[in-house]
């Protein structure tokens, strides 16, 4: 690995038979005609474009003391098959809180999220897992924040 690399840590564990299930998934998809049915939705947040499906739940992880970078849902392969993201994704820095919150999505979202940590960046890249997943991400992103957030009372409190 060169210098410029960057180390990435899977902290997801799905099985063998759901690799192959993602791998067929985006064969299929980079295969298939693409139609814009409606443009892809954002919003200005915090002074960064994001997909409007994704604004609540970084809210939601911001109030609860989480730092977010990037942030791409592209919510629908309908929607814009050009601008739309395959994998639906949420960048957390990493911190203590962050640990605790990427602990508790993966138990809550299991086999739907997919997690790596940048050790040298100290980021969490946060996405769903299957393609075409993006709207259901959106939602359990926003469902897991909240439960989160409501579980702790407050970021201080572990929830290991």
């Amino acid at each position: 690995m060169s210098a410029n690399e960057e180390h990435e840590v899977l902290l997801s564990n799905q099985p063998a038979h759901l690799w192959r299930r993602r791998k067929l998934e985006l064969m299929q998809w980079t295969e298939r005609d693409k139609h814009t049915v409606s443009p892809k939705r954002t919003v200005l947040w915090k002074g960064v474009e994001v997909d409007t499906e994704l604004v609540k739940a970084l809210s939601i992880l911001q109030k609860a003391g989480m730092t977010t970078e990037f942030s791409c849902a592209g919510v629908s392969p309908l929607d814009e098959p050009v601008d739309h993201s395959l994998y639906a994704y949420v960048t957390l820095v990493q911190s203590e809180v962050a640990d605790q919150f990427v602990r508790y999505a993966l138990n809550r979202m299991r086999n739907r999220l997919l997690v790596t940590l940048e050790a040298e960046r100290g980021c969490y890249d946060l996405s769903s897992f299957f393609i075409g997943h993006n709207r259901s991400f959106c939602w359990w992103m926003e469902h897991c924040a909240s439960q989160f957030t409501n579980r702790n009372g407050s970021s201080e409190k572990s929830v290991v």
